[in-house]
């Protein structure tokens, strides 16, 4: 593995770490329920994220994936069937495959070259031809930006940010420096 091959799968790990921790705590109704008028929710990046990490870095370079996902064999995927969990696909189900996935993930990242070819065959024609490299640097920037949406709702259902918000300040210094925002903000009306 070359060291730019080594430093993607680091910082891809830690988005995907970052992730799972959003759930730490949380009840079931919690990780589910729907965050934003477009249905975000934390359980549901989850499982979009193992479709985005079998799919781009599996079947795009020949690795099909050693599960069969729900969503993909009823075709539900393409009606967001991957963006929420339905009642009988338990967070553990869910955790362990997002898992599976981060092992054949790694597989392709640790034997494959960034030049390897890949074919996205969702893709128009004529993009679809690629390279690893290509689609290892955009999995790992969507779950880099979906571990970032999963802070913002993890903060929006129990007021805890993600990573270092109890470094800069206690509950005293976040109230403080939100005031100081929001003031800016009234200038403003």
């Amino acid at each position: 593995m070359t060291a730019i091959a080594a430093d993607l799968r680091r910082y891809f790990q830690e988005s995907r770490e970052s992730l799972l921790r959003s759930l730490d705590g949380l009840s079931e109704y919690d990780v589910r329920r729907p965050m934003t008028p477009s249905g975000t929710n934390l359980l549901g990046l989850v499982k979009h994220l193992i479709g985005i990490e079998f799919g781009y870095l599996g079947d795009s370079v020949g690795r099909p994936a050693p599960v069969v996902l729900p969503w993909i064999e009823d075709d539900s995927v393409w009606q967001n069937g991957d963006m929420w969990a339905k009642a009988d696909e338990s967070r553990e189900y869910l955790v362990e495959l997002y898992r599976t996935a981060w092992r054949h993930s790694d597989e392709s990242i640790a034997t494959l070259g960034l030049d390897a070819p890949a074919s996205v065959s969702w893709w128009p024609e004529k993009r679809r031809k690629t390279t690893f490299g290509h689609v290892l640097i955009r999995t790992v920037a969507e779950t880099a930006q979906h571990a970032g949406h999963a802070d913002v709702i993890r903060e929006m259902i129990d007021g805890r940010g993600g990573g270092g918000q109890n470094e800069l300040g206690d509950e005293n210094w976040w109230k403080d420096y939100v005031a100081r925002i929001q003031a800016a903000a009234e200038e403003h009306k």
